[in-house]
């Protein structure tokens, strides 16, 4: 058994206080990474569909008014955000897309009409960049706070 920021690693899974939460990717090359000053942990991976879209009429239709489904700006952490399918992520989930935001975690942060199911969008700045990306099928990682505590969203207004 081995304890990580105060949770308890068997065999590759977290233990907390009800049980086993998930299954941890392990990799004895990764580093502890950090989201929002919080130390962040894989829970698990999934393959996706993901597209991209930009914040402008061209991918949102009369609804382009800078903000997200969840009431943030576009702009929120650095403009590297994901739209999701509300049965799959809720608002705040932390994910990381290869090839998308320099390999970095990226949040939940908005929905789309065509964003049903193992679909993700990314979004990019122009509709230029966003089309560039096109379709790809990738293995996303789905993250949690190590220290067992909540992701905390709240919604901005």
């Amino acid at each position: 058994m081995t304890f990580l920021f105060g949770l308890a690693l068997v065999g590759g899974a977290v233990l907390t206080g009800t049980g086993v939460r998930d299954s941890i990717a392990s990799d004895s090359n990764s580093s502890i990474r950090f989201h929002d000053g919080r130390p962040i942990i894989p829970v698990k991976s999934l393959r996706m569909r993901v597209t991209a879209y930009s914040p402008d009429h061209r991918s949102c239709g009369d609804q382009a008014d800078g903000i997200t489904a969840s009431g943030y700006s576009v702009h929120t952490n650095a403009g590297r955000l994901v739209a999701a399918d509300r049965k799959m992520f809720d608002f705040g989930q932390l994910l990381s897309i290869p090839g998308y935001a320099n390999e970095g975690v990226v949040p939940v942060l908005d929905r789309g009409g065509a964003i049903k199911g193992n679909r993700l969008d990314v979004l990019y700045p122009t509709h230029e960049r966003a089309m560039q990306w096109g379709v790809k099928h990738v293995i996303v990682t789905v993250w949690a706070y190590a220290d067992g505590k909540p992701i905390g969203y709240k919604r901005p207004r």
